[in-house]
């Protein structure tokens, strides 16, 4: 049985700041507010984890490889962290970096509920929904076939960590939302071809 939780990075801006739908293309690194909710992170995961991550997982971006190193940091023994490419955030095509008004005015909210409600990506993103799905899937499966050290640890992006839940085969608790909000977490088990999900959502 392998024990797998999944991190959103922190935020990449603070209070005042313009936010913007920062996908794949948009390298930024972790907020002020971002860094200390990375921080909580790695004391919440000291004390729910005590003998540490035996693997660790994010993508190429700052703001990922930022929160993993921050939750790894305070262990006197840590894993190599390891890039996958997958764990990149989605690319949001003509929408990349651009304020959520505008977004919304271009798509309609009703797209854009639909890509947070069900994960159907809106015209003219950059998105192959199945790929992501199909990574998840070999990631799990590789990870619950293996001999693991202790528990694994993923950092990556919103846009990609709710695709995770369609890899699910057991639900503990029903997710209220597929989003993980920045600083969050979900915990899922994997053993042999089943995979479970304990918690969704949770935020130090």
């Amino acid at each position: 049985m392998t024990e797998i939780y999944i991190v959103r990075h922190g935020n990449t801006f603070d209070k005042g700041d313009t936010i913007t739908r920062v996908g794949a293309r948009t390298d930024l690194p972790l907020s002020a507010s971002g860094q200390t909710q990375a921080e909580a992170l790695a004391l919440h995961f000291m004390a729910l984890v005590p003998a540490g991550f035996g693997t660790a997982y994010c993508s190429a971006l700052q703001r990922t490889r930022q929160t993993a190193e921050a939750i790894l940091a305070v262990r006197e023994t840590r894993p190599t962290l390891e890039t996958l490419e997958f764990l990149r955030e989605v690319d949001y095509g003509v929408d990349e970096n651009q304020p959520e008004d505008a977004v919304i005015a271009r798509i309609g909210e009703e797209a854009l509920a639909a890509w947070d409600r069900d994960a159907v990506p809106p015209p003219g993103w950059d998105v192959d929904p199945e790929a992501i799905k199909g990574a998840w899937r070999n990631l799990l499966h590789s990870l619950a076939s293996m001999d693991a050290d202790g528990p694994v640890l993923i950092v990556t992006s919103n846009g990609i960590a709710r695709f995770v839940l369609d890899a699910i085969t057991e639900f503990e608790i029903e997710p209220e939302s597929i989003k993980l909000k920045t600083g969050a977490y979900g915990h899922l088990r994997a053993r042999g071809n089943a995979v479970t999900l304990v918690s969704w959502n949770v935020r130090p």
